[in-house]
């Protein structure tokens, strides 16, 4: 094992498979890339990617895990080996999409699927087996990122912001780089800043509210508001808006914090939809409202612990939220900076987190610390990840 853990790490380029699945449970993106070098000289080119969906049944039962009240521990034991399975047909499929083979492969890295983060008591679950990912793909196979972060005192996320330092930190210009996925998050990158000067921390929602609403006001037809066009058509109640913000602790909390689907549940859109009945709005000012508070949250919270702190010209914009330009617009009337989407710098929105955790597996495996600090709220650095090899054939 020492051996083949050794030829990977002395390899000027590796092959892996970067696999991730979101609080917005559409499904799993695998990003096949390319690996060269490690830490800040780190470089990496995709290569090829896909998204193996979720079908309505698996995003049902998987969402059910995510609430005490409606998981046991025989489902998310099953549930376990389940997406471990589902992981691996994921890097699989990515694989043979590229027109490779399993032996060219270097490894796999999984983030897994949260069903539960609990940053203040340093708890967090990502399920998805590892040992089932790598026996079913044949590949070694990293993953289980979080928990070391969070036994070294910090939070367990963002993580990403540690990926973003590498790949996008740049000698004259601050850059905000914002993730839209189910819960929103940000990396601040200072102007020729250094690692330990990276901050970055969850605002609040991203698609989850937005998304849910979508779902129960359309009964179910629609499972997303497509390109903001909902939200378009519909007028923000702006005191209704002021109200949610206001009654949402987690918008002004202070730095470093993470969230999840804990606090924007489905609970948690079912009580604005009530609200929104209440007052008598139709379904698209509900929605439009709703996609505002997003906006507005993610605004108060660069206003409040970024600016002044750091000069920042430009927020690059990743994630499933880079298709609701709804949002965006919204977004760049709550701000004086650039926004724009990844593909504007020439990088997939839709691969980035991905591509994220393959970089996050390579610095594991190079035995270098992989998490910020300054991000996540640690007590120091930590090397974060899991190591499964694949059984061998006799």
């Amino acid at each position: 094992m020492i051996q083949q853990l050794q030829q990977i790490v002395q390899k000027e380029k590796k092959y892996a498979v970067g696999l991730m699945s979101g609080t917005s449970l559409d499904g799993i993106d695998a990003a096949l890339v390319e690996i060269s070098y490690s830490g800040e000289n780190t470089e990496v080119q995709l290569l090829e990617f896909e998204t193996l969906p979720y079908s309505d049944l698996e995003r049902a039962r998987f969402l059910s895990l995510c609430s005490p009240e409606t998981s046991s521990v025989e489902t998310i034991c099953l549930a376990n080996v389940e997406l471990g399975k589902k992981f691996a047909q994921a890097a699989l499929t990515v694989i043979h999409k590229a027109g490779l083979v399993t032996s060219d492969i270097d490894f796999i890295s999984s983030h897994g699927q949260t069903i539960f983060h609990m940053p203040e008591q340093y708890a967090t679950l990502q399920i998805g087996e590892l040992a089932v990912i790598a026996e079913e793909s044949g590949i070694l196979t990293v993953g289980d990122f979080r928990p070391s972060d969070m036994a070294a005192g910090g939070q367990g996320a963002p993580l990403v912001p540690f990926v973003d330092y590498l790949l996008f930190k740049h000698k004259h210009k601050g850059r905000i780089l914002l993730n839209i996925g189910g819960i929103s998050n940000i990396s601040v990158l200072k102007a020729d800043g250094k690692s330990n000067e990276v901050i970055a921390f969850d605002t609040g929602p991203g698609n989850v509210l937005i998304d849910s609403i979508v779902i129960i006001g359309s009964k179910g037809e629609l499972s997303f508001d497509p390109n903001g066009e909902i939200a378009r058509s519909g007028t923000v109640c702006n005191s209704w808006l002021e109200e949610i913000i206001n009654h949402d602790p987690f918008v002004y909390q202070q730095p470093p914090k993470s969230t999840g689907r804990e606090l924007y549940s489905q609970e948690f859109a079912r009580h604005l939809w009530e609200q929104g009945q209440a007052r008598n709005m139709e379904f698209k000012d509900i929605v439009a409202t709703v996609t505002a508070f997003t906006a507005h949250s993610i605004a108060i919270n660069i206003k409040r612990f970024v600016d002044g702190r750091y000069e920042t010209e430009e927020i690059l914009v990743g994630g499933g939220g880079t298709y609701n330009d709804t949002l965006l617009a919204y977004l760049q009337a709550l701000t004086d900076k650039k926004v724009g989407k990844m593909e504007d710098w020439n990088f997939s929105s839709d691969a980035k987190e991905a591509i994220a955790f393959a970089i996050l597996g390579n610095e594991f495996l190079h035995g270098n610390a992989n998490n910020l600090p300054s991000a996540t709220g640690a007590k120091k650095q930590a090397i974060m990840g899991k190591l499964v090899f694949p059984s061998k054939e006799k």
